[in-house]
């Protein structure tokens, strides 16, 4: 039901405030940093903790099952305004993503502590959590794509921050090679890799869009749902699902699933609370978040057309293929925040296959809450990962896994922190992450009507089974292993302005574990009650309970995953290097994995080389074959004339300037000799003057 905001107007100014004071914030970062810097390290996450207390007053919003929706005029002359649409699902997500973002600038204030350019920082920073919530809050695809290029922005800037390129920033193994290419990174290359391939998803979203408004008329949320007509003309043409799937293209790019997955390991270069930002607050989620709220306006839309299935089952099959893909990749990653990276694109993949599971199951909240209840879970403990891993990084001076080893006695609450998130992250229960996971598998489960849904669940389940041995890997490696820090080993606790956010964030995700059940309730029918009265989808509350199948696999995934990782990287039973260099499968495979699938590799050969290249010859060519000679001809040219015109002016005009003057000198003192004064001379001069004229006059006449 929506809100009459005649009630108050200040309500309806509250979710457009929170967006617009961080970006506030962004834009006063210059001018507070003349102040002193301390003034400018603090301000930032006074501004954050503003917008999460303001997202936070939406909160009862939620409880009373109401929507928020407020306009204002924006471009008059095609008919469109700039709104918020505070429903539940906006509402819960700008909470979570404020709150983290709050606990991220804080965290910030202690790990960039001494670095040099942080004006260009917390603008980033403040500017990046302001358009993530322009998305959020966005009642419309326009002003949503405004955020959405918004914080593609942020993450070129934040994640080449270190635009100095010291081989301490980069990311990668120095010397690795893939098909004969270095697959190690400077901070520059890797924000310019981020930009450049988000930007290939983002041509896809834009495509979408404007296919989509050439036929609706309208980028209004609201209005697409309302009025269905237009899928029955774009269907007719055969431009419905193809225009799904460009819009899809843009969250495939922005979260980082295949095939435009390859950017976001590269993106640990930045500095690890940008990760933390961008892996657990904002960019990648912001895919989810549209997949999220475009979902319910193509299902409804496909299913006037009879039409439902490519658009889901395509994004199902990439969520779950980017999930097997990427969590390969972790098991053999030797970098901790590459671990946490391909984690991340893992985790992300089991979101879209929730996601495309909804639009394939009678109960579209099924799946629709799944997917976000492992969103929020996935935000809780991730943010808290990567914030340990920097304070990691930050006390021992190393990226590396195998350079760490038996920290748990030095750095306490930090074990504490990743002992607990890594914990969710495997779905081990009672953890948030053991509740979320079991949804997602839950809605694969009810997609029994179509004929691969059993591949699905196979693969998804694969992939939980190498989630808990990468995880629980690199818990083994940085904690229990034995120390490989050597006369470096003064490894101390992080200050408490660090490790206090990332405590906070794995105690929220071990509490909400603790009502997993309950809040995945909450969750089903809250947002199952929004989908009813805005798109008029009806939820089957009994779907919200638990799968015994799930639940069994989940416990199975742990139990097998967690034995391998416990023998091999906790207890040190087996050397995983045996094991893998006594096999030749398993060595190839290794290598496989470790090469990334040659996915990027192969990328550098067919896109990226080639460009280089031709660029090169561009350059060489047409710049300075061609350009450069015709500006050095045009200077040259020009050179020449002004030394032509400066002889002329000295030897033609200024010789006549000076002859006029040498003639007239010499004319005056001729005409100073006439000048004597005397009354007689100039009597005879006139008499001599009147002779020459008569003779004169004479001479006329006569001839």
């Amino acid at each position: 039901m929506e809100v009459n905001f005649a009630l108050s107007e200040i309500s309806s100014l509250i979710p457009w405030l929170v967006w617009i004071v961080p970006v506030v914030g962004a834009l006063l970062i210059p001018l507070l940093s003349r102040v002193n810097s301390s003034v400018r390290d603090y301000a930032p996450s006074i501004f954050a903790l503003v917008s999460a207390l303001l997202a936070t007053s939406l909160l009862p919003l939620v409880f009373a099952g109401e929507t928020l929706h407020h306009t204002i005029s924006w471009i008059p002359s095609l008919n469109i305004n700039a709104g918020v649409l505070a429903d539940p699902l906006a509402v819960l997500m700008a909470n979570f993503v404020a709150w983290i973002s709050f606990l991220i600038m804080v965290y910030s204030i202690g790990y960039m502590h001494g670095e040099s350019n942080l004006t260009r920082y917390w603008f980033f920073m403040l500017f990046f959590i302001g358009n993530m919530q322009l998305i959020v809050l966005s009642d419309n695809f326009l002003q949503l794509f405004f955020g959405w290029e918004g914080v593609g922005l942020c993450s070129y800037g934040l994640i080449g921050f270190w635009n100095k390129d010291k081989e301490e920033h980069m990311v990668g193994s120095p010397n690795h090679k893939a098909l004969g290419l270095l697959q190690s990174y400077l901070p520059s290359h890797a924000g310019m890799k981020a930009l450049v391939t988000t930007r290939i998803g983002d041509i896809a979203f834009l495509i979408g869009l404007l296919l989509l408004y050439a036929y609706a008329g309208t980028f209004s949320f609201i209005e697409l749902a309302e009025n269905a007509s237009w899928a029955k003309e774009m269907a007719a043409v055969g431009l419905l699902i193809p225009s799904a799937l460009f819009i899809f293209g843009g969250a495939i790019g922005k979260s980082a699933q295949f095939p435009l997955h390859v950017w976001l390991p590269d993106a640990m270069a930045g500095p690890t609370s940008v990760s933390a930002l961008i892996h657990a607050a904002t960019m990648v989620k912001a895919g989810v978040f549209l997949v999220a709220r475009v979902g319910p306006i193509f299902y409804v839309a496909a299913e006037a057309v009879d039409i439902i299935a490519p658009f889901f089952m395509t994004i199902a099959w990439i969520g779950v293929f980017t999930a097997f893909l990427a969590a390969t990749q972790a098991m053999v990653a030797k970098e901790i925040k590459k671990v946490l990276a391909y984690s991340t694109v893992s985790q992300i993949g089991y979101m879209m296959l929730a996601l495309g599971s909804a639009g394939l199951t009678s109960d579209f909240a099924f799946g629709f809450s799944a997917g976000f209840f492992h969103l929020i879970s996935h935000a809780l403990f991730k943010a808290s990962l990567f914030m340990a891993a920097g304070a990691l990084i930050h006390s021992t001076g190393t990226r590396f896994l195998n350079e760490m080893g038996g920290l748990r006695k030095n750095m306490k609450f930090t074990y504490i922190a990743v002992l607990l998130a890594a914990a969710s992250l495997s779905g081990i229960p009672p953890l948030s992450g053991f509740w979320s996971k079991d949804a997602i598998l839950a809605s694969v489960l009810s997609m029994d009507s179509y004929s691969s849904w059993y591949l699905l669940y196979a693969l998804a389940l694969i992939t939980a089974i190498i989630t808990v041995f990468y995880t629980f890997r690199m818990v083994g490696m940085v904690f229990f292993s034995k120390t490989n820090l050597g006369k470096n080993n003064n490894v101390h606790e992080a200050p408490k302005i660090m490790w206090i956010p990332y405590m906070i964030l794995a105690f929220a995700t071990f509490l909400l574990g603790l009502i997993g059940p309950a809040f995945e309730h909450f969750l089903h029918d809250t947002l199952g009650a929004s989908l009813k009265s805005q798109f008029g989808l009806i939820s089957h509350s009994h779907h919200s309970g638990l799968n015994n199948v799930a639940v069994a696999s989940s416990l199975f995934a742990v139990i097998v995953g967690g034995f391998f990782a416990y023998q091999f990287y906790i207890s040190s039973k087996w050397s995983a290097d045996k094991v893998i260099n006594s096999n030749s499968i398993l060595s190839n495979l290794h290598t496989f994995f470790t090469n990334r699938w040659y996915i990027n590799a192969i990328y550098y050969k067919i896109f990226v080389l080639p460009t280089v290249k031709l660029s090169g010859i561009i350059f060489n060519r047409v710049e300075l074959g061609m350009f450069d000679k015709i500006n050095d001809s045009s200077a040259n040219a020009s050179q020449s004339f002004s030394t032509l015109s400066d002889k002329f002016d000295r030897y033609v005009v200024d010789k006549a300037v000076n002859g006029f003057a040498y003639v007239s000198v010499k004319l005056s003192k001729i005409s100073r000799t006439l000048q004597t004064g005397l009354t007689q001379e100039y009597i005879a001069m006139f008499i001599a003057g009147i002779i020459i004229v008569v003779i004169t006059m004479f001479f006329r006449i006569v001839l």
